[in-house]
C-alpha cells in the first residue's frame, strides 16, 4: 500500500513537535518537515533524522510554497498548516498537476477556521479541506476574559506608567465585571465557553447566532440590537463572504457610551481603519478595543490600528496554549491519516 506523502508548512512547537510527528509516523504516513519555524532546528534533524524528510523554506511566500510541493515531480499527498499558510488557487492548481507522482487530496488545518484556503478551487482540484474546530475553543475564551480584563482595569496603562518610575493613580474608579453586560457574536463552541465563564464571573450574558442551538444564552434580535446593549462585544464567528466587513462605521455608531470591542475571531469581521477611526475619536461611544486578529498578518501585519492608546494588539496568539495546540496537532493529524485512508466518517469537512 502507498503511504501517504504529507508536508508539515508549519509544526507544532517545542516539546508539541515530537507528539505530532510520532502521531502521523504512527499512522504508517511520510513525513516532511519544514524547519522554518521551528526554533531548534539542529536538535529536530538530530532527533528524527532517518524517520522524516526535511526542507526549510517561507511556507508564506507563494513561489517559493509552490517550488516545495512540485520539487522533483513528487509531489505532496496532503499538506497541514497550523498559523492560516494562505492556500490559494495557483498553489492548488500546482499541487494537484498530474504531472506529480503523488497530487494532493488534503489539506490539514490544526486549528479551527479555513479561510486561509480558497475552497472553491480546492473543490475543483478535488482536495479535501479539514480542521479541527473546538480544540482552541477554552483557551480563546480565556484570552478574551483576558483581553476584557486589562481594558477595564487600565492595565496596559498601568503597566507602562509603573516600569517609568510614575504611580499613576486612576482618573475615575474602575468598573467591575459584574456591572457590565457582554455581548456575544457568534455562539459556537468558544462563544458558548466564553458566556459560561462570563456567567460563572457575574457578568450579564446576551449572544447573537444565526444557527438554532440550545443554550440558555438570551438572544438578542439583531446585531444593532445587541451592539446598543452591550457594554462589551466579543466577537466568535468565522470569516465568510457574509460575516467580512459586519462591523464597520455603521455598526460602531450604535455601540453603547463607554463600550468595548473584542476580536478574537477573524481581521477581516471588523473594518480595521473604520475602528481605528473610531478609537481616534474622543466623541466616539467605543472607549476601547482588543484586537488579536488582522486583515494582514505575519510577514505582511500592517493595521491602522498601531500607536493608538485605547486598542489592546496581539499577533493572533489567542489559541496558542500548550493543551489547545496540543489537541489541534494530534486531531489534524487523525483528521489527515482518515481521509487519505478513505475513511471519512466522523472528519470534519469544509466546503465552499
Amino acid at each position: 500500500m502507498e503511504r501517504g506523502r504529507v508536508l508539515l508548512l508549519d509544526a507544532a512547537p517545542g516539546e508539541l513537535l515530537d507528539r505530532e510527528l510520532a502521531r502521523l509516523l504512527g499512522h504508517g504516513l511520510a513525513v516532511t518537515l519544514n524547519l522554518r519555524r521551528v526554533a531548534d532546528k539542529a536538535g529536530a534533524r538530530a532527533a528524527w533524522a532517518g524517520r522524516v524528510d526535511f526542507t526549510d523554506f517561507d511556507a508564506f511566500e507563494e513561489p517559493a510554497l509552490i517550488a516545495e510541493i512540485i520539487r522533483g515531480g513528487i509531489g505532496y499527498h496532503a499538506v497541514k498548516s497550523r498559523a492560516g499558510v494562505p492556500l490559494r488557487a495557483a498553489f492548488l492548481a500546482a499541487a494537484t498537476d498530474p504531472a506529480l507522482a503523488n497530487r494532493l487530496r488534503v489539506v490539514g488545518r490544526a486549528g479551527a477556521g479555513t479561510d486561509h484556503v480558497e475552497l472553491a478551487a480546492a473543490a475543483r482540484h478535488g482536495v479535501v479541506v479539514t480542521h479541527t474546530p473546538g480544540s482552541n475553543a477554552n483557551a480563546v475564551a480565556e484570552f478574551a476574559l483576558a483581553q476584557l480584563l486589562a481594558l477595564t482595569r487600565n492595565l496596559p496603562a498601568h503597566n507602562e506608567a509603573a516600569h517609568q518610575g510614575r504611580w499613576s493613580a486612576p482618573a475615575a474608579p474602575a468598573v467591575e465585571l459584574s456591572e457590565l453586560t457582554l455581548g456575544i457574536v457568534g455562539l459556537g463552541r468558544i462563544g458558548l465557553a466564553l458566556a459560561e465563564r462570563a456567567t460563572a464571573l457575574g457578568m450579564a450574558v446576551q449572544g447573537l447566532t444565526r444557527r438554532p442551538t440550545e443554550t440558555s444564552v438570551p438572544r438578542a434580535e439583531s446585531l444593532n440590537t445587541l451592539l446598543a446593549t452591550s457594554d462589551v462585544v466579543s466577537l466568535h464567528l468565522p470569516l465568510t463572504p457574509s460575516t467580512r466587513g459586519m462591523v464597520g462605521r455603521a455598526e460602531l455608531a450604535v455601540m453603547r457610551p463607554g463600550s468595548i470591542l473584542l476580536n478574537t475571531a477573524r481581521g477581516g469581521i471588523v473594518d480595521e481603519q473604520a475602528l481605528a477611526d473610531a478609537l481616534r475619536d474622543a466623541a466616539h461611544p467605543l472607549l476601547a478595543a482588543a484586537v488579536d486578529t488582522f486583515g494582514h498578518e505575519h510577514a505582511a501585519f500592517v493595521s491602522p490600528l498601531f500607536g493608538l492608546p485605547n486598542a489592546l494588539l496581539t499577533p493572533h496568539v489567542a489559541g496558542m496554549t500548550k493543551g489547545a495546540m496540543a489537541v489541534a496537532a494530534i486531531r489534524c493529524g487523525d483528521h489527515v491519516a482518515a481521509l487519505l485512508a478513505g475513511r471519512p466518517d466522523g472528519v470534519p469537512v469544509v466546503t465552499a
